[in-house]
């Protein structure tokens, strides 16, 4: 089987990597086309995944039409080289071009709501869009769903085991109280409208919580001057190290604080565009407490009550056996339903 993987993001490369060893462990042929933002290639690298960079991020106000008509043309071209049996992307704008011209099917899988343009556009032009089950927005198009979540994909248990040896190498004690502070830079396609956190927040965030021990925070963009000295540069593929040992995790990114809670450590996620996974990690297993920006001081109070946790810890670990009870190991789940889609075009 020969199958073209797009990355467009860092947390692709880890939601691809398991699937892509499979893959090549068993002899099917893969092209990973990549593009160059924050970290993904640097990532693709670190898990030794060759790849070809055919599009990096811009930062004018049209860079995202003209870098999206760069990728169809590139793509198009390696598709044509390639000849792959399928295509597989997370949002998936190019791929269903392109497979809609090479008379492939183009496999998307996305959890992300709030896309609205982008999944009008995409869904249905795909073969078959794959979202977790609890995917809260209409799909038009062939909507196939799962019992599990993006995150899943690379921090099942099956997949992966913390290293408490990577993260004191990185200089972090994991048994010591330390907690992970992520703020995003808002640039991506679905982020329209998004204003992001207030510096007074920030503060408030940081000086609750560098009274129960260290705080690392990790940022797209600047930050307050007087929050400098807590940025910390995580190698990004050691980032679930040492995120499965934090206390907890406060930030704008749903993906983080998903992969929070399928680790079992307590996440806040502040954003106006809420998930449809986020909502299902709080409503069904309280691992994940989700709040607008117009709710800071309600944020604030639930930080309050879970500092005051002395056993908080031992508490989450059991939310997140209930939810690992309940939900799969993604990868497999992707692995089984290419090669019937695959086997079907065959037949």
């Amino acid at each position: 089987m020969r199958i073209l993987v797009e990355i467009l993001h860092p947390a692709h490369v880890h939601v691809f990597r398991n699937a892509i060893k499979v893959w090549r462990d068993r002899g099917d042929e893969v092209l990973v086309l990549s593009r160059e933002k924050e970290c993904a290639n640097a990532l693709l690298d670190a898990y030794d995944i060759p790849y070809k960079s055919i599009s990096a991020l811009g930062r004018k106000k049209w860079s995202l039409i003209t870098e999206m008509v760069i990728r169809d043309i590139r793509m198009l071209g390696a598709a044509l080289t390639f000849k792959p049996d399928v295509l597989v992307g997370i949002m998936g704008v190019t791929i269903v071009q392109v497979g809609k011209l090479i008379r492939k099917p183009a496999i998307v899988f996305y959890d992300t709501e709030n896309a609205v343009t982008t999944n009008r556009f995409v869904y249905p032009m795909a073969h078959s869009v794959c979202t977790p089950a609890c995917y809260d927005a209409p799909v038009k198009g062939n909507h196939v769903t799962y019992p599990g979540y993006h995150e899943l994909a690379y921090l099942h248990p099956d997949r992966f085991t913390p290293d408490k040896e990577k993260v004191r190498a990185l200089g972090i004690d994991p048994d010591a109280a330390f907690s992970i502070i992520r703020f995003v830079s808002w640039q991506a396609s679905h982020d329209v409208g998004e204003k992001g956190l207030g510096a007074a927040f920030k503060r408030d965030v940081v000086e609750r919580l560098s009274k129960r021990g260290r705080v690392l925070i990790t940022s797209e963009g600047a930050l307050p001057d007087d929050l400098e000295d807590y940025r910390f540069a995580l190698p990004p593929e050691s980032m679930h190290d040492v995120m499965a040992f934090a206390r907890m995790l406060v930030g704008e990114s749903a993906t983080m604080a998903s992969e929070a809670a399928v680790l079992g450590v307590p996440a806040l996620y502040i954003s106006d565009t809420g998930r449809g996974y986020t909502d299902e990690e709080e409503s069904k297993y309280e691992l994940v407490y989700n709040f607008t920006t117009a709710q800071c001081d309600a944020a604030l109070a639930r930080l309050d009550e879970l500092l005051a946790m002395d056993d908080i810890r031992a508490v989450f670990q059991q939310r997140r056996e209930t939810l690992l009870a309940e939900r799969i190991d993604t990868t497999g789940w992707m692995v089984n339903y290419i090669d019937k889609v695959v086997g079907e075009g065959r037949a």
